[in-house]
Order: C-alpha cells, then sequence, then structure tokens
C-alpha cells in the first residue's frame, strides 16, 4: 500500500492568498480543493494578518496537511510590497508551525520551472499545465489564478519529493573525496 500525503501550496498575498491542496499517493498527485483568501475589502493591514492565521488554521484543520509549500516573495523594486509580502507570508507559515506542519519554500522561478519546463511561464501557462496534470475540468478552474498558483507551489513540493537530488549525505570535501574516488582526480600527485 503506498503512503498517502496531504501537501498544502500557500501563494502569499496582502490582497488575495491563494491555497491550494493535493494528495499525493506514490507518484501521482489529485486536487482535492483550491481557493483564495479574500482581503481585499479588509482595508486595516493588520486585520487582514489575522484573516490570514484564522483561515490558514481553517485550512489546516479541514484537510490535515503534512507538509506545506509556499512560494518565497520575490524580491522588486517597492520595499513597502515586499515587507507586506513577507508578513503574509510569515503569518500562513505561522499558522502551520503551529499545527506541526513543515514547512518547504520555492522560489517562483522553480515552481514555474517545475510545472511547464520554463521558468519564465505566464501564470495562464501554469493554470493550463495543471489542469491538463491534475485533469482538472474547466468548470473547477478559479477565477483568480492565486488559487491555480498556490496549487503550483504544492505540485512543485510534490515533484521534488519525486526526484531527490541524492540519497547519500557528506560531512565535507574530505567525506566527499573518500566516498568519490573515481570521480576526483588527483592534481600534482
Amino acid at each position: 500500500m503506498k503512503a498517502e500525503k496531504i501537501i498544502l501550496g500557500i501563494d502569499p498575498g496582502t490582497n488575495v492568498m491563494g491555497y491550494g491542496v493535493l494528495r499525493a499517493m506514490g507518484n501521482k498527485a489529485e486536487m482535492l480543493h483550491m481557493g483564495v483568501i479574500d482581503m481585499r475589502k479588509d482595508h486595516d493591514p493588520y486585520l487582514r494578518l489575522g484573516k490570514i492565521h484564522e483561515q490558514v488554521t481553517a485550512i489546516i484543520d479541514r484537510f490535515l496537511p503534512d507538509e506545506m509549500a509556499i512560494e518565497a516573495p520575490f524580491f522588486g523594486k517597492n520595499v513597502q510590497s515586499m515587507l507586506k509580502l513577507g508578513r503574509s507570508q510569515g503569518v500562513a507559515i505561522a499558522a502551520a508551525v503551529g499545527h506541526s506542519v513543515p514547512v518547504h519554500e520555492y522560489a517562483p522561478m522553480k515552481i514555474k520551472m517545475a510545472i511547464t519546463g520554463q521558468g519564465q511561464a505566464s501564470k495562464e501557462q501554469v493554470a493550463a499545465m495543471l489542469q491538463r496534470l491534475l485533469r482538472i475540468e474547466a468548470d473547477e478552474m478559479p477565477k483568480l489564478m492565486d488559487a491555480t498558483d498556490a496549487l503550483g507551489v504544492a505540485y512543485c513540493h510534490f515533484m521534488q519529493q519525486g526526484n531527490p537530488v541524492s540519497d547519500t549525505h557528506y560531512s565535507g570535501w574530505k567525506d566527499f573525496i573518500n566516498k568519490n574516488q573515481d570521480k576526483v582526480s588527483r592534481i600534482g600527485h
């Protein structure tokens, strides 16, 4: 019997935060749910943070994820926007950590690359690829792409789980050299 894992993906935002939930069984994944936390009508930035914590906690309580994957903020020119985005990301992470859910962070380019094979893919391309990969019906596709972005974060994490970088661990360069004699040339010896 294959182990089942529930992965919660979060696309942090200060106006709209996307979330997507995947069930992973071996090398197969299926979407359980996706949606957004819409804060556009909430004008107080601190109440928005409270809403993020409350809603992410509710999502965790409902789906009981084994892991959470979150998109790392990208570095833009507007420092204030970065600060706000970092706060929203931090509150979502705090909700997960408060429920003992391990958190994994992925850069936007890595997420796009994992799903489309292109690091500069558009939101529309990511959504279309997820629709095909996860066999999502057209009427199930959300109006706001923050939800598919979040599902993309979860799917990226699922893909990383199936493709570990290496099962071999090294304690340092000497350990690497000792374990890889056939790959290391000795210059000067």
